[in-house]
């Protein structure tokens, strides 16, 4: 059973509550207040144009020890090289854009709606949200953007122009100041890189580790 959630209240039930495919709640909106509370607790907005919004708290949860990703050969004489040149928070808006309009394998429109684009601008206009960019020629051609909670960064999503670039990415963000990488849900890209899969209550306990 998923509940629905009220318009003057931006709280949430029990994560633990959720469906067995991480449903927990529908309805609410994408303030910032509300949006901060979900975060903190393993919550997530995951939904489609269309659609009522719908949050979600994945029982098992894709994550990525920053000390285990996994650096081909390959991508390592990339970074030596310095092919791409990386920023942090110089494109948040060009990088939330992409995601959203990068065409993936298999997947037909974006979850990445214009209300959420908003809404994620807005979070890192007031320094909650985050992007790593990565630039080729003065072009940005990859990245990814997510929020960071205590030492944990919460990924959202990624998109790349060219071979690597979002690897690229997401490296860099393994070198920063953080324990977690929260990849929220699993693919063979991301499990490729070293994610595994860990239990909601170990994930909580390193989400509010201080």
């Amino acid at each position: 059973m998923f509940f629905q959630l009220p318009d003057d209240d931006p709280g949430f039930p029990d994560p633990a509550l959720a469906e067995e495919d991480g449903l927990l709640a529908i309805g609410g909106d994408l303030s910032t207040e509300r949006l901060l509370i979900a975060y903190s607790n393993g919550i997530f907005p995951w939904f489609s144009e269309g659609e009522p919004i719908l949050w979600y708290s994945p029982h098992k949860r894709c994550v990525i020890y920053p000390d285990k990703i996994k650096i081909s050969k390959s991508m390592q004489k990339i970074l030596n090289q310095e092919v791409f040149k990386i920023t942090f928070n110089q494109a948040f808006a060009e990088v939330i854009r992409n995601c959203a309009t990068t065409e993936r394998k298999g997947q037909v429109g974006t979850w990445i709606t214009n209300e959420m684009q908003d809404a994620y601008i807005n979070l890192h206009q007031q320094g909650y949200a985050h992007s790593v960019d990565v630039w080729l020629a003065d072009r940005l051609v990859g990245g990814l953007y997510g929020l960071k909670v205590n030492h944990v960064f919460c990924g959202e999503s990624m998109f790349s122009h060219v071979s690597n670039a979002s690897k690229a990415a997401l490296i860099f963000l393994s070198k920063m100041n953080i324990d977690l990488i929260d990849c929220q849900l699993p693919n063979d890209h991301l499990m490729s890189l070293g994610a595994e899969m860990i239990d909601r209550e170990l994930y909580m306990e390193l989400l509010q580790a201080p």
